[in-house]
């Protein structure tokens, strides 16, 4: 290996250790945070969808994170993640203006093909969802999505702005089931809860006891 490789490697390792530092700092606050405001449900849950994308990131590389894997996924790690956070991102922009509008959805190609950069944007929204009270998410508002592919007019609903952030759960639990399908095809571990709903929990739990 020469020596310009080798500062490569370097840097790609500091680079990582800084990103791995910043999550473990956020990470903490918004343990303190679980344990100050318990009652916040949908923020816990919100929470702990964003920090099982957290610890995917922490054993992940770019290379594997935006490889697409062939058919029948064709797609990659790094397009799902992005599309999952993207929608989070969108509640967050929209809180000021009363509209969320999911259709206005940056598609930012780094955040799916650079683990330091979607490791860094994940933090950032954990940052703004750890604020959310009570009174926040109850606050009414429109969502912007487009549902037809007759009508070049996106669907507009109202909402509220707990209503839109639960949908983001729902919705990232959905797209994580399909990254745990390309993980396994790439050989990437995942956390065990990783794409698997509450509900489904709950209910092999039960049968468990039985």
């Amino acid at each position: 290996m020469n020596s310009e490789s080798t500062e490569c490697d370097g840097d790609r390792k500091e680079t990582r250790m800084s990103a791995d530092a910043l999550v473990a700092s956020v990470a903490e606050g918004v343990l303190m945070n679980k344990a100050k405001q318990p009652s916040e449900e949908l923020v816990v849950a919100s929470q702990d969808v964003l920090i099982q994308g957290l610890e995917l990131l922490f054993n992940i590389w770019d290379t594997t994170y935006s490889r697409v894997a062939e058919a029948p996924y064709s797609a990659s790690i790094g397009g799902h993640y992005r599309h999952v956070l993207e929608h989070f991102q969108c509640v967050i922009r929209g809180i000021r203006s009363g509209e969320i509008n999911y259709d206005a959805r940056e598609r930012n190609p780094r955040l799916e093909a650079e683990v330091t950069y979607a490791t860094i944007a994940t933090c950032d929204v954990l940052r703004a969802i750890k604020n959310y009270t009570e009174a926040g998410l109850a606050r009414p508002c429109k969502a912007v999505h487009s549902s037809s592919y007759d009508s070049a007019q996106p669907s507009v609903i109202e909402s509220t702005v707990g209503r839109e952030l639960a949908y983001c759960v729902g919705h990232a639990i959905h797209h994580y089931s399909i990254i745990r399908l390309i993980c396994s095809h790439l050989g990437v571990e995942v956390p065990n809860q990783f794409g698997i709903a509450p509900s489904t929990l709950k209910s092999r739990s039960g049968l468990a006891a039985d």
